[in-house]
């Protein structure tokens, strides 16, 4: 990768896919705040919706907590407990099992979607090409699992880190950590980033409403059915 585009994609685009997540997710629940829903198939039917969903959304759930934590976490504050390879081995480790969690999931929800022909039926365009987008980027994160295991001193976790923490605390020569990196490490950031660049229009602008409280709530639910 030329130098000019890896200072493109990774000093200079996260910050324009950052700025779409946050002002386009804004403006739409300002403009178009009934849009503002994951446009559930449930009803549509219910095979194999449970499970898909649920391996889906606990895999991801952890993958992006995973990330979140270990990219953001500097490496003085865990270097008193774990070395940066243990922690790369575990990252390895825990990334491979909630991956396969969300793979799983995510197979039967698009096998479901392509298949059942209600479900089909009611499925935007937007819904499905996210999905697909979701799971190409899974499976690059699958792939740099083989990748991390040439070298497990830990090395290409401290510099992702580094680029991380760089961008969010807006200092410069962010990109020069992952210059080196190997190329799937940097498809795989380039394909987050752009999925954070188009969240605010589509379906997972959910993630921004998830009902906390509903676990606090004062009783339960109560759903009859028609005799």
């Amino acid at each position: 990768m030329s130098e000019f585009l890896n200072t493109f994609f990774f000093g200079i685009f996260p910050y324009i896919a950052l700025a779409s997540l946050f002002l386009g997710s804004i403006l739409r629940y300002d403009r178009d705040p009934y849009s503002w829903k994951a446009d559930s198939s449930q009803l549509m039917s219910r095979k194999g919706m449970r499970l898909g969903s649920n391996l889906f959304h606990v895999g991801i759930i952890l993958l992006f907590f995973g990330h979140l934590v270990g990219l953001l976490t500097p490496h003085a504050v865990y270097e008193p407990f774990i070395t940066a390879g243990q922690k790369q081995v575990l990252a390895m480790t825990a990334g491979g099992i909630f991956g396969a969690m969300a793979f799983v999931g995510m197979v039967i929800l698009i096998w479901r979607r392509t298949t059942n022909d209600r479900v089909r039926a009611t499925t935007k365009f937007m819904d499905m090409f996210i999905l697909l987008l979701l799971f190409v980027q899974l499976i690059l994160g699958l792939l740099t699992i083989p990748e991390s295991a040439k070298s497990t001193n830990g090395e290409s976790m401290i510099a992702l880190a580094e680029w991380a923490q760089h961008i969010v605390t807006f200092r410069g020569g962010a990109a020069d950590f992952v210059a080196h990196e190997p190329m799937i490490f940097k498809l795989h950031i380039i394909l987050g980033l752009t999925i954070f660049l188009i969240f605010p229009f589509t379906r997972l602008v959910h993630i921004f409403s998830a009902p906390i409280k509903y676990i606090l709530r004062p009783g339960y639910q109560i759903v009859r059915k028609r005799g």
